[in-house]
């Protein structure tokens, strides 16, 4: 693959039904898609919103199909955030859908996913790990967040630590916006500011290039 294009899709999620979220998310596909993306990811709990102290009911797959099909119409690849049910506990998680699957792939949130260009799967980072093992092939580790202030300040750091140590570029989805992208030094490439927006990201020959797209 000789360019790479991404985005995170800065979404604030202020809606109320997954099919609102789910209507609102075929819009960033669709900018994505214009702007070429191979990949776009979303903040944490963007199917669902993250406003809530519990977490609502996982959707189903069938509330979900249109982004599967979505990832079909325009060859690219989504993650979203959602709550998973396990052994009778929720906790947050993240949807998967690629353009060669028939159906949904749901993993849990950890502390982000790590994924190979054109691959059909993430893996997912354990939190409690202190050396992720991370696919030599990988590009690109995703962050999905909902977090501000102080928060927002110290993600980024422990983030930027990341992409340094471990030479791998790190894109972060945040719905309370500062979404960014960091190369493989660590260096930032381009940060957002508020609002709904798309965060891009090019890797060429020229290593990586960023752009802002704002959504109406």
């Amino acid at each position: 693959m000789s360019q790479w294009n991404i985005a995170a899709a800065q979404y604030t999620g202020q809606h109320h039904s997954v099919d609102d979220h789910v209507s609102r998310h075929l819009c960033f596909i669709a900018e994505a898609a214009r702007q070429q993306c191979d990949l776009l990811v979303f903040p944490e709990l963007s199917l669902t919103g993250s406003g809530t102290a519990v977490l609502p009911p996982p959707p189903s797959d069938a509330q979900l199909e249109p982004l599967l099909d979505a990832a079909h119409f325009y060859q690219i690849t989504l993650i979203a955030g959602l709550p998973l049910e396990q052994n009778g506990q929720r906790q947050k998680g993240l949807a998967l859908f690629t353009p060669s699957s028939q159906g949904i792939l749901r993993y849990p949130q950890g502390n982000g996913a790590s994924l190979v260009p054109g691959d059909k799967q993430l893996s997912i980072i354990d939190a409690h790990t202190d050396s992720p093992n991370l696919d030599s092939q990988a590009a690109l580790f995703t962050s999905c967040q909902s977090v501000v202030d102080y928060r927002w300040r110290q993600s980024i750091s422990t983030l930027q630590r990341f992409a340094h140590k471990y030479a791998i570029a790190v894109l972060m989805a945040n719905a309370c916006g500062g979404s960014a992208l960091w190369d493989e030094r660590g260096q930032l490439v381009v940060r957002a500011d508020k609002g709904e927006l798309l965060l891009t990201g090019t890797l060429g020959r020229q290593g990586w290039q960023g752009d802002i797209i704002p959504l109406g």
